[in-house]
């Protein structure tokens, strides 16, 4: 269910495939900004009218629109997210990126206004089109209530400006120093 003009979300649970249905679908909707906190990220593909094309080419779109789109993420994606990766040139130019190998957290801000917060990684198992007999079991909130989104937005600003790296202790795995 997305959310029109003058409907408001509320805070309700997201489970499954409703995050592919729900989640998904607003990021597509973003105007202003989007960010992605995940643990692990793979080549996620989504339905676009009658064909699929991978969610790095929606990242794309959003960005040549003039949406900012932030993403951490802990591990180097597969190869397959990367061949995904090369062929939108506008994710190497303007997608904000970082690597901390010790987030492990699933959030996503939409406008500063909707936040995910649950157990969904970037994938297509957990978030994508999978069908119900080849997808994760997920849970999550959905949430446009002002204090969960601010708080969400503001645990991942603090990874993404690296409040934690001085005193991180898996220094050694970053290939990607934020601070």
């Amino acid at each position: 269910m997305a959310q029109t003009k003058d409907q408001r979300i509320g805070t309700r649970y997201v489970r499954d495939g409703e995050h592919y249905d729900e989640v998904l679908s607003l990021i597509g909707k973003a105007k202003y900004d989007v960010v992605v906190g995940t643990s692990d990220i793979k080549d996620l593909y989504i339905k676009e009218r009658e064909k699929t094309k991978p969610f790095l080419g929606l990242l794309s779109t959003l960005l040549r629109k003039g949406v900012s789109v932030r993403l951490i993420h802990a591990k180097e994606p597969g190869e397959n997210f990367r061949l995904d990766f090369d062929r939108y040139k506008t994710l190497a130019q303007k997608l904000q990126r970082r690597l901390c190998p010790r987030v492990h957290f699933k959030i996503i801000v939409i406008d500063c206004k909707i936040a995910y917060i649950g157990s969904a990684n970037l994938t297509g198992a957990a978030i994508g089109m999978k069908s119900s007999n080849n997808r994760n079991m997920e849970a999550g909130i959905l949430t446009d209530e002002a204090g969960l989104v601010d708080a969400a937005l503001e645990h991942f600003n603090s990874v993404w400006e690296g409040r934690y790296c001085a005193k991180c202790g898996r220094k050694r795995f970053c290939l990607d120093k934020i601070s």
